[in-house]
């Protein structure tokens, strides 16, 4: 039996420190009781009870300071200092830790003080209202039900594709500034494959399930995983249900619910903080899966011979085509000080996914978003698709408006729909790569419509008023996003699986 690892060992200071783009939640987040709360009930026992703060404290033995600091929600108390409040207090430990507030007011105050604790009420510029009893209770009454009011109107916000767009822009702009280079979901990584002992290479299912071990969990496959999700995550008995497919996309599903658990992830404030913990956990999945202590090595010898290809990484580790896209992004510009581009798209050009850090120029709406936008279909990333062998990489160089790219992508069929994972980079860092030999040239001029946008003129004339195509209308562009924390889950059917769990 591996020994379990400490998350303080695993996080070595993380916690609380978001990686990505700053989500609504409060500045000093706790994950014990509520510290707000417990100094509420705290302080309404002590004055019940007619005693003074220097009374409580020095039965307590602790300063009068310290105290004030609990009862403010300030600090976090040890569960040895509340014991000993309660005794000083005549109460019961339970009476403190109760979920429920000690009356009325004190609840507006909660309600209010975690409202301007909030990243969105610093935004307003506005000085956060004192609590306590000199505020009058129709002040507070009335500062509760705007908070509420502006909570109201930030979450019809944030249920409009057009917020999607922008946090997917953020977002984007975000893994831009680090070079999609993430050291500390690295290091977790790393820790994590040396306390289980790894030695490089593919990590193979038993040691995902042995990663899983030392983090407490343990990996059960079933088949009635509910639809909406990828994985379900029993916290209480510390399980990790899995769909029942194929190994590796099991070691990918499986790792990709552990880094929630690695990364102290809590339920997503919106929508933004929801995308970012997407990204946080994929990328922790392919740490494991293409580790850098070892990848790297790897890559740099690759380009010192002038041969980079992303089918030696993906054999190597025994990845899918877009893992090994994924993590040579990840790598690239950090080790190899090569800037890239990454897209998947789908056979009608429409970008489901896309990063670049070397000057391509992506399609985008007004918002800034390119997700959902047609990239040209003079591209590598839609030339593929007319290729004879989609199994083989298609390399091409293409002159655009940002300059003059190279760039390789494999097609592949999927269930739904067709789609192309590509990987690019500008001309002069070409020479490091295998395939610069291509022949397959092409030329993009978009966003003229010119160039791709507009039929040619002989067929636009010819069909000029004597043609009405109806458009197949994606579902997505007229939705809302789904309600709740984790966006599209259904959790009633969530929570019914893990009831019937054994």
């Amino acid at each position: 039996m591996r020994e379990e690892a400490s998350r303080s060992d695993l996080l070595d200071g993380r916690r609380g420190r978001p990686i990505g783009p700053r989500s609504d939640r409060p500045a000093k987040p706790s994950d014990g009781p509520d510290a707000l709360l417990i100094g509420k009930r705290l302080r309404h026992l002590r004055k019940s009870h007619g005693r003074t703060l220097d009374q409580v404290a020095t039965a307590a033995g602790i300063s009068p300071s310290a105290l004030s600091l609990i009862e403010t929600g300030k600090r976090e108390a040890r569960l040895s200092v509340l014991s000993a409040l309660a005794e000083a207090l005549g109460a019961e430990l339970a009476d403190f830790l109760s979920a429920a507030a000690p009356n009325r007011r004190a609840g507006l105050e909660i309600e209010l003080e975690r409202a301007q604790r909030l990243a969105s009420f610093a935004d307003l510029g506005v000085a956060p209202v004192r609590t306590g009893p000199r505020l009058p209770l129709d002040a507070l009454e009335s500062l509760v039900a705007l908070h509420r009011s502006l909570a109201a109107v930030k979450a019809e916000r944030d249920s409009t594709p057009e917020y999607a767009r922008r946090a997917n822009s953020d977002l984007r702009a975000w893994m831009r500034a680090s070079d999609n280079y993430f050291p500390e979901i690295e290091d977790l990584a790393d820790a994590l494959l040396i306390k289980i002992g790894h030695q490089g290479g593919p990590l193979t299912r038993f040691g995902v399930a042995g990663l899983a071990e030392v983090m407490g969990f343990s990996l059960l496959s079933v088949p009635d995983l509910p639809r909406s999700t990828r994985s379900v995550t029993d916290l209480d008995r510390r399980r990790i249900f899995l769909p029942t497919t194929d190994a590796q996309s099991q070691r990918t599903l499986a790792l990709a619910a552990l880094g929630h658990v690695a990364l102290d992830h809590r339920p997503p404030a919106d929508y933004a903080e929801f995308l970012r913990q997407r990204v946080e956990v994929n990328y922790f999945a392919a740490a494991a899966l293409v580790p850098q202590r070892w990848a790297v090595e790897f890559l740099q010898q690759a380009k010192a011979a002038k041969d980079l290809e992303l089918e030696d990484l993906q054999e190597r580790y025994s990845v899918s085509y877009e893992m090994a896209a994924h993590r040579f992004t990840n790598l690239a510009t950090k080790h190899l000080e090569i800037p890239v581009h990454f897209m998947r798209v789908n056979q009608a050009g429409i970008i489901y996914k896309a990063y670049s850090n070397d000057g391509v120029i992506f399609p985008m709406d007004p918002s800034g978003a390119v997700e959902g936008q047609q990239v040209c279909r003079y591209w590598t990333a839609r030339e593929v698709f007319e290729s004879e062998d989609w199994t083989q990489p298609y390399r091409q160089y293409t002159d655009t408006a940002g300059g003059t790219f190279w760039c390789t992508a494999v097609a592949e069929r999927g269930e739904r729909e067709n789609f192309s994972v590509s990987v690019g980079t500008p001309y002069q860092y070409v020479k490091w790569f295998r395939g610069r030999d291509t022949a397959h040239r092409g030329r993009s001029t978009c966003p003229d419509p010119a160039c791709c946008s507009e039929p040619p003129e002989r067929l636009a004339t010819r069909w000029r008023g004597r043609n009405w195509p109806s458009a197949k209308v994606q579902s997505s562009l007229l939705a809302s996003l789904p309600a709740g924390a984790f966006p599209g889950v259904d959790e009633t059917e969530v929570l019914e699986f893990l009831d019937r769990q054994p």
